[in-house]
């Protein structure tokens, strides 16, 4: 088996592509929308569009360059526009962590993907981020009765709008095309099983993920 592993490993590596100039031939030239399509700041279409998501994906890296992908999500709306050149993503109570908070602080560099249910395009965001507690710009993102606990700044430097073709490929916002909910994998069995808490059962695991939802989302 060892054998056998090993080959199909080595034919791997055999078919990796080495240069960016190996990418080009194969995908060709991006079209002249493709390439005028990204701006430097947060226009109204694109204000338009992050006043109707109600979820988004965080990616950060620390210095070292270990990735990091993050829900985010709360009512349309939720990011604070405070102009052209900045948004305001709000952080809530969750597992303290902090794996996004830790990379930003080693490095600021930050991608968001915005979507919106239904819609087939998605929002791309790239730029600089900065936590903050200004208490004016906590406020102005309150949700149960309750701020944040700090706002992660984020100073646009590109954004543009993503074709549709991966989420219609996916079919992901058509509901014939889910998977019968029964089927589906049991987030409590498998937070169970790779923590190994003594004492725990993947019940205990259900109930306390149930409370959560019920009692401290904000």
């Amino acid at each position: 088996m060892k054998c056998r592993n090993h080959k199909r490993e080595t034919r791997v590596l055999d078919y990796r592509i080495k240069s960016f100039e190996e990418l080009r031939r194969l995908f060709g030239e991006p079209s002249e929308l493709a390439k005028r399509k990204v701006i430097s700041y947060i226009d109204q279409h694109c204000q338009n569009y992050i006043a109707q998501s109600p979820f988004l994906i965080l990616s950060t890296s620390d210095n070292a360059g270990s990735c990091d992908s993050s829900p985010r999500g709360d009512s349309p709306g939720f990011v604070l526009v405070l102009d052209e050149k900045r948004i305001v993503i709000p952080d809530r109570p969750g597992n303290k962590r902090m794996d996004s908070l830790k990379n930003l602080l080693s490095n600021p560099h930050v991608g968001l993907l915005f979507l919106i249910p239904g819609m087939l395009e998605t929002l791309r965001v790239n730029g600089k981020a900065s936590l903050t507690l200004d208490p004016d710009i906590l406020a102005r993102m309150s949700a149960g009765g309750k701020n944040p606990l700090l706002g992660i700044v984020i100073e646009v430097e590109e954004c543009f709008i993503q074709c549709g073709k991966a989420l219609k490929r996916s079919e992901l916002w058509i509901p014939e095309s889910w998977a019968d909910p029964d089927s589906l994998p049991s987030g409590a069995e498998i937070l169970a099983a790779h923590s190994k808490l003594p004492g725990t059962t993947a019940e205990d695991i259900e109930n306390r993920l149930a409370d959560g939802y019920k009692n401290r989302l904000f």
